[in-house]
């Protein structure tokens, strides 16, 4: 069962653009990429773009667990926030693709120049560090 998700995460995610994501190829090699991203709240999801030719997006069609996080840079310990994730990535296609493709490009509407496959990581866990809140403070999201 789906729990509830603290607005506090939803509002931390909505306050970027920018996600890492963490990938591994069938063989275990490593690697990680950073992408642009809208969230789809409904599905619980990040949309991405990427060209199907990079390493990250390779290593996506061949083994579809991803992990990585959302971070707000900063020196002062006392604000220090971030997301980490875990989930499960996928290329759009077909109706999936047109819904995710609108929804990105309402955000981005700059990324119609720039080809590229879309791909949703559909997440099963999350940890968002909110230092605000107290020192270390974490609440967590899990499907």
């Amino acid at each position: 069962m789906q729990s509830m998700m603290d607005q506090r995460i939803i509002d931390f995610i909505g306050e970027h653009h920018v996600l890492t994501v963490a990938c591994a190829s069938r063989e275990g090699e490593l690697w990680c990429a950073n992408a642009f991203y809208v969230f789809d709240d409904q599905a619980v999801a990040f949309i991405v773009t990427s060209e199907e030719k990079t390493l990250h997006a390779q290593y996506f069609l061949e083994n579809p667990a991803v992990t990585g996080s959302v971070v707000l840079e900063t020196e002062t310990v006392g604000l220090v926030r971030g997301l980490q994730f875990a989930g499960t990535v996928r290329r759009c296609e077909g109706g999936l693709f047109d819904r995710c493709r609108l929804k990105y490009l309402k955000r981005f509407p700059y990324a119609v120049f720039k080809g590229g496959e879309v791909w949703l990581i559909t997440l099963d866990r999350m940890k968002y560090t909110d230092n605000r809140l107290g020192f270390g403070k974490k609440l967590y999201w899990n499907r």
